[in-house]
């Protein structure tokens, strides 16, 4: 059965509802939890960069572009993205709504096929992964379409 799915999520959690009619209430039927994504920076990496001595004996140290735990945000947004594209390949939604934290946000766009992203009829930059059902149904259109 076709349904419109509720993507509430930050960088560490997602919960996932359906909406069976266009005014109904939510049905969560899925959560995700990623623990990393609450752990500090100095948590999540052992050691200090590694160091390179230049030829007048004085090094630097190697730094990645993307730290470990913008790493990880990057790799749960991309879980979160394949979840929808494997609904939208198995014809079980009709359109994606998405509730999540602004950096989460824009690295799901990212990470979505087009084909998904097409799916996508409402997006909302706030955390909401905390609040009651009914809480999170007040800030999703009051009509959703079939």
């Amino acid at each position: 059965m076709k349904s419109n799915i509720v993507l509430v999520a930050d960088n560490s959690r997602a919960r996932i509802f359906t909406i069976d009619s266009p005014t109904s209430a939510l049905h969560e039927v899925e959560s995700m939890v990623q623990s990393e994504g609450r752990l500090h920076e100095r948590d999540l990496t052992s050691d200090l960069p590694g160091k390179m001595k230049g030829r007048a004996g004085g090094g630097h140290a190697y730094e990645s572009e993307i730290s470990p735990k913008q790493q990880r945000a990057i790799n749960f947004a991309k879980r979160l993205a394949d979840y929808l594209d494997v609904a939208r390949k198995t014809n079980k939604l009709y359109n994606i709504l998405i509730v999540a934290t602004p950096g989460l946000l824009g690295e799901l766009r990212k990470q979505m096929t087009s084909e998904t992203a097409e799916m996508v009829v409402f997006e909302l930059d706030k955390d909401l992964t905390l609040d009651s059902v009914d809480e999170i149904r007040l800030h999703l259109p009051q009509f959703i379409t079939h």
